[in-house]
């Protein structure tokens, strides 16, 4: 059994238990069984591990897009020129996807 906090300490049966209940077997842990938080745990787990990607991809395309290699050249619809050197394209919505995922981790 499980309850509030812990198991029983009467000595029943815990298979036979379970599958009167209808379940496919007894929980190992009696405390996981009730107050279980790992799917909060694995949400967030993932949304840093997305964000981390997100980053390290937004982090490529500005490096791709820098005079030093020109793999890929923004359009001007979604980049910005810079105020020190006009003719520079900045790639804004990869420096702002780049800049924003570190608020995730």
């Amino acid at each position: 059994g499980a309850c509030a906090l812990a198991g029983t300490g009467l000595p029943i049966d815990r298979f036979m238990t379970s599958d009167a209940l209808g379940f496919t077997a007894p929980m190992r842990n009696s405390i996981d069984a009730v107050s279980d938080r790992d799917f909060l745990l694995e949400f967030l787990s993932a949304n840093a591990i997305t964000a981390v990607h997100l980053s390290r991809l937004g982090e490529e395309w500005v490096l791709w897009a820098s005079e030093e290699f020109g793999f890929i050249t923004p359009s001007d619809s979604v980049s910005t020129g810079s105020s020190i050197m006009p003719q520079k394209k900045n790639p804004d919505p990869m420096e702002l996807v780049r800049g924003k995922s570190g608020r995730v981790i």
